[in-house]
């Protein structure tokens, strides 16, 4: 992933895209960051965790600032990376298989067994809602 990165980064330096490039930049800072650290992590878990916590940070600005504008963008650009993305079918699919196969699971323990299969495919917040009407 960093060789990808380092090429979009002057892919985008050549087209004097900003926002794309300042990302971009951040993110590479971050795998660096990652790679140094004394308990690294795989790079796809770092770009997970940080688009998440992207995302959760949106609920903090209103809608017309320009700092939510940003990490919308910012957002958009780092989507690229992530992987495919499940759909909503998919994922009640594997709720229902997971409860199907453990009768008398919770919440907590259909949501352990199903995160690692969309960890960075799908919100894992929908997820619980999901699991929560399924069991109830």
């Amino acid at each position: 992933m960093m060789e990808q990165i380092t090429e979009d980064i002057k892919k985008a330096m050549f087209a004097k895209d900003k926002d794309r490039l300042d990302a971009l930049r951040y993110f590479k800072s971050m795998l660096i960051e990652n790679k140094t650290s004394k308990a690294p992590i795989a790079e796809m878990d770092v770009l997970i965790k940080h688009v998440k916590k992207l995302r959760d940070s949106l609920e903090n600005f209103p809608a017309e600032n320009e700092i939510r504008k940003k990490t919308e963008r910012e957002i958009i650009t780092l989507s690229e990376y992530m992987p495919k993305q499940l759909d909503e079918a998919t994922v009640k699919g594997f709720i229902k298989d997971i409860i199907a196969a453990n009768p008398g699971h919770n919440t907590g323990l259909v949501m352990k067994d199903l995160s690692p299969k969309i960890k960075g495919q799908f919100d894992s917040k929908v997820a619980n809602e999901l699991v929560k009407a399924a069991l109830g």
